[in-house]
């Protein structure tokens, strides 16, 4: 049944690897064809036959299990197919949908899918994703996709998928945000054996930062009050103070690093020193939380606590054609934005997401700037540079778009020697010329596993591994080469950047180079 692998070397078993790979594909694509096809022999509508009463009595009637558009499919067959194929009803029933919302709603990304260029799960995601919208605007997101879902990783492909689903219709995500936020709660669990509760909340995504910033802060101070506690149970500790707001008051104010300001002229005789737990509580009825002085309430009513807030960094990414789309009633722009940590947004949630905030706007970056320096280490302006041109990770088919990875010199650094100041900086060195972001594992392998890579352009990476797979990684994502070709451009003098044709990769045909 299977064969013997033994024989194989580790090229052979590469090659083996990725025939598998694409064998599963195309078997997966084989299953959903096999049920979009039992779909299409059972889309008559059985009310409408000479059985039409009997069926409409027993509830064969058609039902709708894809997106708009979509055509239906007799509920009494679904049972059928599910056993058939060994799942339970609604596992073939989401297959189904998804299957008929590929082929009806997203064509481009089905085709994409049926060559087994991709992975059908992620297709199948972006299916559900934009399964909500209109017939006649979900193209928006097909489109998108099907240019991407072939040479992106699959968190990639999600993330733009998402935002595609936005601007397909804003004002439908705003109304479903709007139903999101009715569903927001905070739930107690019950006390265990243990005098402990287990708190949920579902929030606005502010306001979750905020709280986490907070407890984060606060976890800071106490930390050395509990130097044998965890990491977790010193910021369930922290979170605790959030119940007792005169207190938190006075502990973020007595560790307050004012800015270097002329101090208010407030003749305030304010205790702020710890609170002694030990003191009794306060009177009857009155709750720990708010027993506070009034004339002190009265008195913190007239300092400015802005400096209490947490400081939180966001980075925004905003294409300045989406500060052109206007919604056609209200004149409210109608743009999405691409929020580091958070994801897609439209503008206005934007607004709400900053509203009531402090905000410093940090002088945009020109990327087009080719920055160098002699020293090994990476500076923060360096880094950020190199962030916002790779978008991420530039290991083939990285997933990580974190800005906490290692900053790696594609080309090894080489120092210049002493008294070179005022020199050109070599190739070898550290600049925007030969940086790449990488994951701890990815820097790893690349550094003792034997893997080559080489920075060819402005965020563009070529790499071969120790078995001769190659790549390149550029804006457009991930794409299989030619081994020769990437030789080509590993082996090129330094600094000099070389950029072969398309059908190089597989005809062998020269490319240029500057």
């Amino acid at each position: 049944m299977f064969d013997d692998l033994s024989d194989l070397d580790k090229a052979g078993l590469l090659a083996r690897s990725s025939e598998a790979v694409q064998a599963r594909r195309l078997a997966e694509v084989d299953d959903l064809e096999v049920l979009a096809q039992w779909a299409a022999i059972h889309s008559n509508d059985p009310t409408q036959g000479p059985d039409s009463a009997t069926a409409r009595r027993l509830g064969n009637v058609l039902v709708q299990v894809g997106g708009d558009g979509t055509p239906g499919v007799q509920d009494f067959c679904l049972g059928e197919i599910a056993l058939a194929r060994g799942t339970g009803v609604m596992a073939s029933r989401h297959a189904l949908a998804d299957v008929l919302d590929l082929q009806h709603r997203l064509p481009l990304t089905w085709a994409v899918t049926r060559r087994g260029e991709c992975e059908a799960w992620v297709a199948r995601r972006v299916a559900r994703l934009s399964r909500h919208l209109p017939v006649d605007t979900v193209d928006v997101v097909d489109s998108a996709v099907s240019r991407m879902i072939a040479t992106e990783a699959a968190g990639r492909v999600l993330t733009v998928a998402e935002a595609k689903v936005i601007e397909a219709d804003p004002e439908l995500h705003d109304k479903r945000c709007e139903v999101e936020r009715q569903r927001r709660y905070i739930g107690l669990g019950r006390t265990d054996e243990y005098g402990l509760r287990t708190l949920i909340a579902r929030l606005e995504a502010g306001d979750a930062v905020a709280v986490d910033a907070i407890v984060h802060r606060v976890g800071e101070i106490i930390a050395p009050r509990h130097p044998d506690t965890s990491p977790d149970e010193l910021r369930a500790l922290a979170f605790g103070w959030l119940a007792r707001p005169a207190e938190l008051l006075a502990l973020l104010v007595e560790h307050l690093t004012p800015e270097p300001e002329p101090e208010p002229d407030l003749d305030l005789d304010l205790d702020l020193d710890e609170p002694d737990l030990d003191e009794p509580d306060p009177e009857p009825g009155q709750s720990r939380a708010i027993a506070f002085p009034a004339d002190l309430l009265d008195a913190l009513r007239e300092i400015d606590l802005s400096p209490l807030a947490a400081k939180v960094v966001l980075h925004v990414h905003l294409h300045e054609a989406a500060l052109g789309k206007t919604n056609s009633d209200t004149g409210g722009v109608q743009g999405v934005a691409r929020v580091e940590g958070f994801g897609p947004v439209t503008l206005s949630r934007l607004a709400d997401l900053l509203r009531g905030s402090v905000i410093k706007i940090q002088p945009v970056k020109d990327l087009s700037d080719r920055v160098r320096y002699t020293a090994y280490e990476h500076p923060e302006s360096l880094r950020d540079q190199v962030h916002l041109v790779t978008g991420g990770d530039y290991w083939p088919y990285a997933t990580s778009t974190s800005r906490t990875v290692d900053l790696d010199h594609p080309t090894p650094y080489k120092h210049s020697g002493h008294g070179d100041e005022g020199r050109e900086p070599t190739p070898e060195q550290t600049g925007s010329h030969n940086s790449g972001p990488l994951g701890r594992r990815h820097h790893r392998w690349k550094t003792h596993a034997g893997y080559r890579s080489r920075q060819c352009g402005e965020g563009r990476y070529v790499w071969l591994t120790p078995r001769g797979l190659s790549f390149l990684v550029d804006h457009t994502g991930t794409h299989r080469i030619h081994p020769e070709k990437a030789r080509m451009i590993l082996e090129a003098p330094l600094g000099v950047d070389i950029y072969p044709a398309w059908d190089c990769f597989s005809n062998g045909v020269s490319g240029g180079f500057h």
